[in-house]
């Protein structure tokens, strides 16, 4: 998928599975209006209908004062291929103790949703299949989560989409202008 772009780390590695932003573009561990470690271009803009999914998907699971500050900002959009995988992290360079929200299409994974202590046991593994959302908050929105398997061929073939996407709504809690108006580096 278009403009999606191979995320290093810190420590000189690469993520497997590819990434594009809407609202703040994500590297790690900082967020920014421009796509500080890459081209410099403005991070094209987070759509209001995206945002009033997630808040709809809070109030679902979570219930309307949960979603009162739920002003989604932020899209990561990963796409994951049969070989991709993402590690167990947090969430936790956001402003904000929002709900995070992420939506699965695609490729049936296994998403391995961990404690807020450490990256080791307990955790439990949820078969997350296309058109699936998964919200965690509360106590729950710093619990470390990752993606361990994709498997792959599993995508509703009327998806015309071979892999995985996933979409992970967040609120920064970040001060600024709207997208494009040059503020960067906004470190979280």
């Amino acid at each position: 998928p278009a403009g999606l772009r191979t995320v290093r780390t810190p420590g000189g590695g690469t993520m497997t599975a590819r990434q594009v932003c809407l609202g703040w573009h994500w590297y790690p561990y900082a967020y920014a209006r421009t796509v500080a470690d890459g081209d410099g271009a403005p991070v094209k803009p987070f759509p209001a209908w995206l945002g009033e999914l997630g808040r709809r998907a809070v109030t679902d699971a979570l219930g309307p004062e949960a979603a009162r500050e739920a002003a989604y900002d932020i899209a990561l959009i990963n796409f994951y291929d049969a070989d991709a995988r993402m590690g167990l992290h947090r969430d936790a360079d956001e402003k904000s103790a929002a709900p995070v929200v992420s939506l699965s299409l695609g490729d049936t994974c296994v998403f391995r949703f961990g404690n807020t202590e450490t990256r080791t046991r307990p955790w439990t593994d949820v078969e997350l299949r296309s058109g699936d959302l998964f919200v965690f908050g509360g106590p729950s929105r710093f619990a470390y989560h990752g993606v361990p398997r994709v498997d792959a061929g599993t995508a509703p073939g009327e998806l015309g989409l071979t892999g995985r996407l996933n979409v992970t709504l967040r609120v920064s809690g970040l001060p600024g202008p709207a997208p494009g108006g040059g503020r960067s580096g906004q470190r979280a």
